[in-house]
């Protein structure tokens, strides 16, 4: 990859998969995110192996960073009820085998709710989805995924777990311990700012010393992707709802500095504001002309 600021913003599958790549080239970005399914559903559609290789040649001709695909909302990996956490670890073992056709792709989800059970219990209960899913992937391909997947950052909103640095690092350590082996580099962390600020993060005054807590937290080798949002609601609100970028309480300039930050700012950058394709493109091109 050239040395550049990389970033995307999450698009429609809807011209298939080479689409995303075309669409992305299109706006000035060299990233992309894409849900992996229907993200309100869990309905997937059959992956076309022509489009898929077409894709990874397309990706590699341009210099593109990592994609990163998302998991559906509906996915609830620490529900209390048996059969929806069943039904998240079916969809992560079959995301991970759809994911084969496109190597090198990122899979971030949302850690879950615990609907009231606590959130010791959530965290349990979603570790073990992780080392399940990773386990279930390697017998139906007969070898490691090669996809990484990543925890989010969660705002804490309603019984939400992964709302602090310590809550998704109690997620990654009880995976690793189920799991059995160390699972550097196949399990890592998306960061969203809008969710780290309206958890509570200070980002706007305090970046250093954010990134310095994470470090020692979570890690930054662990850290893979950004999730690059402003925020509509004020400091630890809770509430996670995203705002174009320079509008909203953390505003442009520290999301400038965030991505012009050394220890992120060779990572993907993925925007999901409100916006539509012109508004991502203004604000790549915005982004673009503030990094160094």
């Amino acid at each position: 990859m050239e040395c550049n600021l990389h970033i995307g913003y999450h698009e429609s599958t809807s011209n298939g998969l080479l689409g995303l790549g075309t669409e992305a080239l299109s706006v000035g970005a060299d990233t992309f995110a894409f849900f992996t399914r229907n993200p309100r559903g869990g309905t997937a559609k059959p992956v076309d192996p022509a489009d898929a290789s077409s894709l990874n040649t397309f990706l590699k001709e341009n210099n593109f960073a990592p994609p990163v695909a998302h998991a559906p909302y509906t996915m609830n990996p620490c529900s209390a009820d048996e059969g929806l956490r069943q039904y998240a670890l079916d969809m992560m073992v079959e995301d991970f085998v759809r994911l084969e056709y496109t190597p090198g792709c990122l899979y971030n989800f949302h850690p879950g709710s615990h609907t009231g059970q606590g959130a010791d219990v959530g965290i349990n209960h979603t570790a073990n989805m992780i080392s399940k899913a990773l386990k279930g992937a390697e017998q139906k391909l007969d070898k490691n995924p090669a996809t990484t997947l990543l925890i989010e950052t969660m705002a804490g909103k309603g019984s939400e777990i992964g709302r602090t640095f310590e809550e998704v690092r109690q997620i990654m350590d009880q995976a690793q311990s189920n799991y059995g082996q160390s699972l550097t580099g196949r399990l890592g962390v998306c960061l969203d700012t809008c969710h780290i600020w309206d958890g509570g993060y200070d980002i706007v005054n305090d970046l250093d010393g954010v990134i310095t807590q994470f470090d020692k937290v979570i890690g930054l080798k662990n850290l893979y992707a950004i999730h690059l949002n402003d925020s509509m609601n004020d400091l630890g609100s809770h509430k996670d709802r995203h705002q174009k970028i320079g509008q909203g309480f953390i505003g442009l300039e520290a999301l400038c500095r965030v991505i012009n930050h050394p220890a992120l700012k060779n990572l993907p950058f993925i925007l999901e504001t409100p916006n539509e394709k012109e508004g991502y493109k203004t604000e790549i091109q915005t982004l673009r002309s503030n990094w160094k």
